[in-house]
C-alpha cells in the first residue's frame, strides 16, 4: 500500500463514491508512503475534516504493518488502549515496545494534554510526533502516533486507511478582495456557514510571479478583477451537480446580499465534468511552489517557512503579523494556500550563500517561530519538520515535551539510526544546507546563454525545487516520456537535474563532463521539450542534454557512438542521397544490404528507414516557377530536411495551403538546415555555423518583419527556442525568433480562414516540439473552423522524437513511449476519422508501429478540403503518392542507374558467397 499513488488509489475507491481525502498538490504522483511518512494534509483536507475522519494523513489511518529497524514486522493499530494488557503480555518486540510507550504516555499525559492543541481547533497541527494519540481518552492510536515520525521511527510496509466521501460534482467560486489578510478574516466564516469542500488562498505576487514567467496566462486571465490583492478560490461538493451548484449560488447570494460585494469581484466556474473549466484556476493553486521559486528579475526564495499554521480565526491576524517580520529582515515571498484550515505556503527570498544572509535566516526563523507559537500555531501544518524547523520545536512545544519525542524515537529506534538528525535531535536549521557560505561549484564556458539563469549554468543546475511533476506515471502531460516508461528517478527530469548539480558540486560525481553517470542518465532524455513547459519551474533537459554532449565529446577519452554522425548530419546525407534517390532506396530496403545500411550507422535493425523522394521541395518550387501568387504578401516557407528531401508531398500541401490564402510563398534556393538533429549529439558548433548559415539566407526577409513559417514542428521551434540560446546577441536573431511561425500558428496569427472540410472528426497529435513553443490550440482551432469534431490527444511523446527512436537498443523503449497514449488513441480511432500529425518523426512512428493508419499534415488535411469543395464530398479523400517526381527522362535514367547498380550489388554479394563457401 505505501507506494501506491494517491490518485491510483482514488481512481479505484472513487468507483465506490469514495476517496482518501488529503490530497496535497502532487496528488497525481505522490505515494501514501509519503503522505504518511510526513503526514500530508493538501487542499481537500477541509473535506476531510468536514465530511470525513480528519484532515490529515494520521486522523484517516486505520492501522500499518510496519518493520523496525532491526529488522521486526508487526501490525499496529487504533485504538488498542483496551487490548494494551494482552499486547504486552504476549511479549516479543511489539510487546516491548507498548509496554514502553504506555508508560512513556502515562508519565507524561498532563504535559501532552496541555501542549498539544485539538485538531477542531488546530488542524494542522504537524509538528513533531502526535504523542497525543497515545492518550486513554483517544484510545491509544500507535499506528496515528507513527505517522508523520518521517523514517525517524518505523517504516509503513502496509496501511489500512479510512476514507471519505468523493463528493465529485464540484463547482467552484472565486471572490477577489483588496487584500491576502481580508480574504483570511471570512475564512472561518465561510468554513462555519457553507461548509465547502475546499477554501484556498492566492495573492497578488504569486499571480504576478507567474505572468512575468508566462505561466498559466490564459488561466488567471478568468480570474475576477485580475489586478485585485487577493483572490479565495471555494470549492463546493456534493454527490449531484444541482446540489453543488445550489451551494455556490446561495454563497454568491451571501457575498451579495449579506456581505454587499459587487458582483464583478465574484466568478462561479463549473468543474469540467459539468462543461465548466474550473481545473483552469485550480493550475494557478497548484502551481504555487513552482512559480515563486526563482522569479525573474529578483532574488531566488528559498524553503523554510513554507507551510506554517495557526488556529483559522486567526489567519487574518498572522498574515498582517507575519508580513511585519518579513519586512523588518528585508525578505519578501508570495503567499497563498489552505486558509480554510489556517495554513500559508511561502518560499521566502532567503540569501543562503553569504554568512549575514544566513544569519538573517536563522533570525527570521526564530522569530517567525515565536510569532506562530504565540498564536496557538504550528511550525508545519503540511510536510512535515525535518531539519529544517525541526531545530525550533522547542518553541512550539516546551523542552519536557521534545525530551517525551526524544524517549519515543529511542522506543522504536534505541540506536538513533534512522534518518537520524531529523524531528529530534535535529541538526541545526543553517547547517548541511543545499548552500551555505562554501557552495562555489564551478563555473565552466558554455555554449547556451542561460539568459533567465544570468548565464550562470551552475544556477540552471539548482532549477529543479523536486515538485516531482516529471513522476506522473500515466502520460497526462508531455513530460516525462522514459519516466512514463521505465519508472526510474534517474530517468526523470528530477533525477537527472540531480545528477547535473551533484556534477558541478563534485562530492559524489567526481569527474565533471566526463561523467559516465550523467552520461547514461542523460541518454533515455527524448528532448522532447516537454519539460520546458510542463515542468513547474520549467527546467530546461534538452539543453542541458545538449550542453552535457557537447563539453562530454570533446575528450579524447570520449567518441560518439555511430548514429550520431548518421542522424546529426542527416542534411548532409539527405543532399547526396537526392542526387540518385532511387539507387539509396534500393541499397536502404534490400534485405541484407539495409542491415548492412543500419548496421553502419549505429541504427535500430527492426526500425525500417524512411525512403527519400523521387524530387526535392526546393527543385519542384523552382521547375515550377516560383510562387503562384507574385503580387500577394511575402511570407518565407523554410525548406526543412524532412519535408524537403523525405515527405515533399507535406512541403507541395503547404505551398498550395498558403497561396489559397492568397499569400506569395518565397523559398530559399540554396541549402539550409537548421541544425535540429545537431543538438541532440552536442555539435553545438557546428550547429551555429548553421544558424548563421540561416540568418545569411533569411536576413533580407527577417530584417523586412517577413513571417518564416515552418512545415516541420521541431525545425522551427529551433528558431524560437535553441536560437536565441546559441545567439543571445544576435538582433537578427531575435528578429527571426519574434516573426516565426509554426504552420497552423501562422494562420491563426494573421486570421487566414481554412477552407471548409465538413462534418467528420478528426483525432489530432501534436509534436512534442509544438506542445512546447506554441502550443495545440491554433492548429485545434482551425481544424474546428474547417467543421472537424478534434480530439486533441494529449500526453506523452510519440517515442520515435526526432532520431532517437532509431538509435540501436531504442527500439523496444522507442515503442513503449509511444503506446502510452498515441498509438493506442489511433488504433481506437474510427476508419473514417482524419489521424492530424504535422510532425515528420511522429508520422513515421505511427506508420513504423503498423497501425494501418496514415498520419497528415494540417496542410494535407487543408488541400482534402479544397477538393472536396471542387468535386464533393468524396473529393480528395482517395490516398495517392502525391510526391512530385522530376522529368521523364531524368528519372528514367536514374532508374537504369539503380537497376544497373542493383544487378552489381547482386552479383557482388552472389560471388562473395561462393567465395565463403569454397573457404
Amino acid at each position: 500500500m505505501p507506494r501506491v499513488r494517491r490518485a491510483e488509489l482514488n481512481r479505484h475507491t472513487g468507483r465506490d463514491n469514495l476517496v482518501f481525502g488529503p490530497d496535497p498538490s502532487s496528488h497525481s504522483r505522490c505515494v501514501i508512503g509519503g503522505n504518511i511518512g510526513n503526514n500530508s494534509c493538501g487542499i481537500h483536507s477541509v473535506q476531510s475534516q468536514l465530511y470525513g475522519p480528519g484532515p490529515r494523513t494520521s486522523d484517516n489511518v486505520e492501522a500499518l504493518g510496519i518493520v523496525t529497524y532491526e529488522g521486526e514486522r508487526f501490525w499496529v493499530g487504533v485504538n488498542e488502549e483496551d487490548d494494551l494488557d494482552d499486547i504486552i503480555k504476549a511479549g516479543g518486540r511489539k510487546g516491548e515496545i507498548y509496554a514502553a510507550l504506555r508508560d512513556l504516555r502515562d508519565r507524561y499525559a498532563d504535559a501532552i494534554r496541555a501542549g498539544y492543541a485539538s485538531v477542531d481547533e488546530l488542524p494542522r497541527r504537524v509538528s513533531g510526533y502526535n504523542l497525543d494519540e497515545l492518550l486513554p481518552e483517544k484510545g491509544f492510536n500507535v499506528a496515528r502516533a507513527l505517522v508523520g515520525t518521517e523514517g525517524t521511527c518505523a517504516t509503513a510496509l502496509q496501511a489500512v486507511l479510512k476514507l471519505t466521501p468523493a463528493l465529485l460534482q464540484r463547482t467552484l467560486v472565486v471572490v477577489e478582495y483588496g487584500d491576502l489578510a481580508d480574504a483570511a478574516e471570512h475564512c472561518m466564516e465561510i468554513i462555519d456557514r457553507f461548509r465547502p469542500i475546499g477554501l484556498e488562498a492566492l495573492d497578488d505576487r504569486l499571480i504576478h510571479d507567474q505572468q512575468l514567467q508566462d505561466i498559466n496566462v490564459a488561466d488567471i486571465g478568468e480570474l475576477p478583477r485580475k489586478n485585485g490583492g487577493a483572490w479565495l478560490l471555494v470549492q463546493f461538493g456534493a454527490d449531484e451537480a444541482a446540489e453543488s451548484q445550489a451551494q455556490a449560488h446561495a454563497f454568491i447570494d451571501w457575498l451579495t446580499g449579506d456581505k454587499g460585494y459587487e458582483s464583478d469581484r465574484i466568478t462561479l466556474m463549473k468543474s469540467k465534468q459539468d462543461g465548466g473549466n474550473s481545473e483552469d484556476l485550480w493550475a494557478i493553486r497548484e502551481s504555487g511552489l513552482g512559480s515563486t521559486a526563482f522569479p525573474p528579475g529578483g532574488k531566488d526564495h528559498w524553503p523554510g517557512w513554507e507551510d506554517s499554521a495557526v488556529p483559522r480565526g486567526r489567519i487574518g491576524e498572522y498574515v498582517r503579523a507575519l508580513r511585519k517580520v518579513m519586512d523588518k529582515h528585508s525578505v519578501i515571498g508570495a503567499m497563498y494556500g489552505h486558509f480554510g484550515e489556517g495554513c500559508i505556503h511561502s518560499r521566502i527570498s532567503f540569501d543562503l550563500r553569504h554568512a549575514d544572509g544566513i544569519a538573517t535566516y536563522r533570525a527570521f526563523m526564530e522569530e517567525a517561530a515565536d510569532l506562530v507559537t504565540s498564536m496557538g500555531g504550528s511550525l508545519s501544518g503540511e510536510h512535515g519538520d525535518g531539519q529544517q524547523r525541526a531545530e525550533l520545536l522547542e518553541k512550539q512545544y516546551g523542552s519536557e515535551l521534545v525530551g517525551a519525542m526524544r524517549e519515543f524515537k529511542r522506543i522504536w529506534d534505541p540506536g538513533f539510526k534512522m534518518n537520524p538528525g531529523k524531528v529530534v535531535d535535529a541538526y541545526r536549521l543553517d547547517e548541511n544546507l543545499k548552500l551555505g557560505t562554501d557552495y562555489n561549484p564551478p563555473r565552466p564556458e558554455v555554449k547556451f546563454a542561460y539568459p533567465e539563469d544570468g548565464g550562470d549554468f551552475a544556477h540552471a543546475a539548482l532549477q529543479c525545487v523536486g515538485v516531482g511533476k516529471c513522476r506522473v506515471p500515466q502520460a497526462d502531460s508531455t513530460m516525462c516520456p522514459s519516466y512514463q516508461v521505465t519508472r526510474e528517478e534517474k530517468h526523470s527530469t528530477r533525477g537527472r537535474a540531480r545528477m547535473l548539480f551533484e556534477m558541478l558540486r563534485g562530492e559524489v560525481i567526481t569527474d565533471g563532463w566526463q561523467s559516465k553517470e550523467v552520461a547514461d542518465s542523460l541518454d533515455l532524455c527524448l528532448s522532447c521539450k516537454g519539460c520546458t513547459s510542463d515542468c513547474p519551474v520549467n527546467v530546461d533537459m534538452p539543453t542541458y542534454k545538449s550542453e552535457f554532449l557537447h563539453h562530454h565529446y570533446q575528450s579524447w577519452k570520449r567518441w560518439r557512438p555511430r548514429y550520431a554522425y548518421a542522424f546529426g548530419f542527416i542534411d548532409q546525407a539527405a543532399r547526396v542521397a537526392s542526387r540518385m534517390p532511387e539507387v539509396v532506396n534500393l541499397v536502404t530496403h534490400t534485405p541484407g544490404l539495409a542491415r548492412l545500411a543500419k548496421l553502419a550507422a549505429g541504427i535500430d535493425r527492426r526500425r525500417p528507414l524512411p525512403r527519400f523522394a523521387p524530387q526535392t521541395l526546393q527543385e519542384w518550387f523552382e521547375r515550377r516557377g516560383g510562387t503562384a501568387n507574385p503580387g500577394g504578401r511575402p511570407v518565407v516557407l523554410f525548406p526543412d530536411t524532412f519535408n524537403n528531401y523525405f515527405h515533399t508531398d507535406v512541403g507541395v500541401a503547404c505551398v498550395e495551403a498558403i497561396e489559397a490564402a492568397g499569400w506569395r510563398v518565397i523559398m530559399p534556393e540554396n541549402h539550409v538546415c537548421c541544425g535540429r538533429p545537431l543538438y541532440d549529439y552536442g555539435f553545438l558548433d557546428i550547429a551555429e555555423r548553421y544558424l548563421h548559415n540561416v540568418l545569411d539566407t533569411l536576413r533580407e526577409h527577417v530584417r523586412a518583419g517577413t513571417p518564416v513559417v515552418g512545415m516541420e514542428p521541431s525545425c522551427l521551434a529551433v528558431f524560437k527556442d535553441e536560437l536565441r540560446g546559441i545567439l543571445p546577441h544576435d538582433d537578427d536573431a531575435d528578429r527571426l525568433s519574434r516573426n516565426a511561425y509554426h504552420f497552423g500558428e501562422f494562420f491563426e496569427t494573421f486570421d487566414i480562414h481554412p477552407p471548409r472540410f465538413g462534418d467528420g472528426k478528426a483525432l489530432l497529435w501534436g509534436h512534442c516540439h509544438q506542445r512546447a513553443t506554441g502550443g495545440m490550440k491554433a492548429p485545434e482551432k482551425l481544424l474546428r473552423g474547417m467543421g472537424l469534431d478534434v480530439d486533441n490527444l494529449q500526453g506523452g511523446c510519440c517515442g520515435l522524437a526526432g532520431s532517437w527512436g532509431f538509435e540501436d537498443g531504442k527500439y523496444d523503449i522507442s515503442m513503449d513511449c509511444g503506446e502510452q497514449a498515441l498509438l493506442p488513441a489511433v488504433r481506437a480511432q474510427d476508419e473514417d476519422g482524419l489521424l492530424v500529425a504535422d510532425g515528420f518523426s511522429c508520422k513515421t512512428q505511427i506508420k513504423d508501429a503498423r497501425t494501418g493508419r496514415k498520419a497528415l499534415h494540417l496542410a494535407e488535411v487543408m488541400r482534402m478540403a479544397r477538393e472536396r469543395q471542387r468535386d464533393g464530398a468524396d473529393g480528395g479523400d482517395a490516398p495517392r503518392d502525391r510526391r512530385p517526381k522530376p522529368p521523364m527522362r531524368r528519372r528514367a535514367v536514374r532508374t537504369g542507374l539503380a537497376a544497373t547498380a542493383g544487378a552489381g550489388l547482386v552479383w557482388a554479394a552472389a560471388r562473395t558467397g561462393r567465395h565463403l563457401a569454397g573457404r
